[in-house]
């Protein structure tokens, strides 16, 4: 069973002379003081989809080459071992990030400017979206 609790703070915005000060058992007499109680009941989760765990649990008591799986798990570290290494390398180089930045932002602002300023465009880009889409799954 889930629950959740809040309390909000006391409006900013108070009538009196005085400072806002105290705790919230000071507060909740005052003209300002809004309390927000929020509830949720029950379990979030659905039990008809399986967890993470559950499906890895069948994809291994299903599996017939064991060892190629195991193969390749050590190899998907090893390749992001190997990156997080390069990426540490090339941040290090005094040019490189200063440079990929600005690419990264001139782009976005292409993009920016092809595909979001004006309407048609805009549509455009939606009819691309929908396209990819469609031919992913295969509609």
């Amino acid at each position: 069973m889930a629950y959740a609790s809040a309390v909000g703070m006391p409006s900013l915005f108070y009538g009196g002379k005085r400072a806002l000060s105290g705790n919230a058992r000071e507060l909740r007499g005052r003209k300002g003081y809004k309390g927000i109680v929020a509830k949720a009941a029950g379990d979030s989760s659905d039990s008809s989809s399986p967890s993470i765990a559950e499906i890895v649990q069948n994809a291994w008591g299903n599996s017939d080459d064991r060892l190629g799986i195991v193969g390749v798990g050590f190899a998907s570290i090893a390749v992001f071992w190997a990156s997080v290494n390069l990426i540490t390398a090339i941040d290090s180089l005094p040019f490189v990030p200063s440079a990929l930045e600005f690419i990264g932002i001139l782009f976005s602002w292409w993009f920016i400017y092809r595909y979001l300023l004006f309407k048609p465009d805009r549509e455009e880009l939606l009819k691309n979206l929908k396209g990819s889409l469609s031919d992913i799954l295969g509609r």
